[in-house]
């Protein structure tokens, strides 16, 4: 982070992203430029919709925060919900895998994501048999080995 700075969810404008399903928007908290060993972003995801794909962090955990909406979390055993107010961390590694759906039919949910950012990072996608790794200057995606 280079300065001091408040943002508001409800003014930042966002990026609307989608892949293999996922629909949702990305609003940065801290610029990619500006990011050196954490990373924050509101994101909202529509009714019906969710944000990234099941994954887990070889390198970083994550803390996401409910502002807004009811979240269902699928884990590496379980579902869980979650309302405004809760907070969820990920550790590294096939237990913290995890994705995070609106459970909604009409409210949108907003939520904060926020971890570590250790680069270079490699992120497992097993339901898609990928695996994404990601440097300073790029990303790549791989089909993952077999095992």
């Amino acid at each position: 982070m280079k300065k001091v700075e408040i943002k508001n969810y409800k003014n930042e404008k966002g990026q609307f992203m989608s892949a293999n399903g996922a629909e949702f928007t990305v609003k940065e908290i801290i610029p990619h430029s500006d990011i050196s060993t954490l990373h924050a972003n509101f994101v909202e995801v529509q009714p019906g919709h969710f944000a990234y794909g099941y994954h887990w962090h070889e390198m970083n955990e994550e803390v996401f925060y409910v502002i807004s909406g009811t979240a269902a979390v699928q884990l590496h055993d379980k579902e869980v919900t979650l309302k405004a107010g809760d907070a969820i961390t990920f550790p590294t590694g096939p237990e913290g895998a995890h994705v995070i759906r609106n459970a909604s039919a009409t409210e949108k949910l907003v939520y904060l994501d926020f971890g570590s950012e250790h680069l270079p990072e490699i992120c497992h996608m097993p339901k898609v048999n990928k695996v994404m790794v990601i440097g300073k200057t790029g990303m790549a995606i791989y089909d993952e080995a077999a095992k």
